[in-house]
C-alpha cells in the first residue's frame, strides 16, 4: 500500500508526520498522523491509537493535546485517523450540521444510502488502518491501546470492548456512552444504520459494556469526564456506562472534574495519566 507523506518533522527526539493513502475500505483517501518516539530507532514499541470527536481531523490530537513529550518519555507511538471520509463524491449531512457526515463517521459501518458506499469507519479503524500502521511503522501490533474523545470516545469504547484481540488498553475522553439515547447518536445512526434500533446495539457503548462476554479481558478501563461539560447531561449520560459496568463486571474507573469542560484544554489536562496508564497497561 502507497502511503503519501504531507509533512513530518522531528519532536522531542522522536518523528512526528502526517500522511495520506488510498483507502479502499471508505473508496476515497484517507489522512491520518503519526508521532514515533525516539526509542523506536532501537526496535518495535507500543502503541496508542486515539479517536477524534466531532468536526476533528487527523490534526487535532496532534496540535492540541500536548502528548507527545510523554509519549517520547514512555516509548509509545501515537496514531491519529482522520474522523470520517471526505472528497469528491463523499456525501455528508443533507441539512448542513457539523454533527453528521464529514467529520462526524460515528467509527460505524453505515448500511444505508448513500452513506454506506464511503462510511466504513469501524472497518477502516479495525482493519485497513491496522495494515497501514504496522506494516509501514515500528509499532507492535500484540501492545496496542486505543482512547478518544466524545464522538471518538464512543468509537473508543465500542471498538476496544469488541475487538480485545487488536486493542490491549482502553480509555476516553468526555466519551458519548450511548447512542440509543443521545441525540447525535440518534441522528447519526439513524442516518446511518436505519430506523431499526435493534442494529444499534453494537454501536452503543453501554450495551457493547452490558453485553461483554468477559469482563476480565480489561484490569481496568478508565474514563475522564468534565462536569462542566455543556453535553454531559443531554448528550454523554456516562453513568448509563457505569451502570452498565457494574451489572456486567467490567472494571471501570470513571472519573469525575469539577470546573472541566469538553474541549482539549480538559484532554490536555489529563491525557500524561492516560499515556502512563496505557503504556503500564501495555507493559504487562
Amino acid at each position: 500500500m502507497t502511503i503519501e507523506t504531507i509533512s513530518k518533522t522531528n519532536c522531542f527526539g522522536g518523528k512526528i508526520g502526517f500522511y495520506r493513502h488510498a483507502s479502499h475500505t471508505n473508496q476515497c483517501d484517507m489522512r491520518f498522523s503519526v508521532f514515533v518516539p525516539p526509542q523506536a530507532a532501537r526496535g518495535k514499541v507500543p502503541v496508542l491509537t486515539f479517536l477524534s470527536g466531532l468536526t476533528c481531523t487527523e490534526e487535532n490530537f496532534m496540535v492540541k493535546s500536548g502528548a507527545q513529550r510523554v509519549a517520547a518519555e514512555l516509548g509509545l507511538m501515537l496514531v491519529s485517523p482522520d474522523t470520517s471520509p471526505r472528497g469528491d463524491g463523499v456525501p455528508g449531512d443533507p441539512d448542513g450540521v457539523y454533527d453528521f457526515g464529514l467529520g462526524a463517521g460515528f467509527y460505524v459501518n453505515a448500511s444505508e444510502a448513500p452513506w454506506a458506499k464511503h462510511y466504513q469507519m469501524y472497518d477502516y479503524v479495525t482493519q485497513e488502518l491496522q495494515k497501514v500502521i504496522f506494516d509501514n511503522f515500528p509499532g507492535d501490533a500484540k501492545r496496542h491501546g486505543l482512547t478518544g474523545h466524545s464522538m471518538g470516545g464512543h468509537g473508543a469504547l465500542t471498538i476496544g470492548l469488541r475487538n480485545p484481540q487488536i486493542f490491549r488498553s482502553l480509555s476516553a475522553f468526555a466519551p458519548i456512552c450511548t447512542t440509543l439515547h443521545s441525540p447525535w447518536g440518534q441522528k447519526a445512526l439513524g442516518y446511518y444504520l436505519g430506523a431499526d434500533k435493534s442494529k444499534w446495539t453494537n454501536h452503543d457503548a453501554s450495551e457493547v459494556a452490558r453485553r461483554v462476554s468477559d469482563p476480565t479481558l480489561f484490569k481496568k478501563i478508565l474514563v475522564d469526564q468534565g462536569e462542566d461539560d455543556p453535553w454531559l447531561a443531554e448528550q454523554l449520560k456516562p453513568e448509563l456506562l457505569q451502570a452498565a459496568c457494574a451489572e456486567s463486571g467490567l472494571p471501570l474507573e470513571l472519573r469525575m472534574h469539577a470546573g472541566y469542560d469538553h474541549g482539549y484544554y480538559f484532554i490536555s489536562t489529563f491525557i500524561e495519566e492516560h499515556l502512563r496508564f496505557h503504556a503500564d497497561q501495555l507493559s504487562r
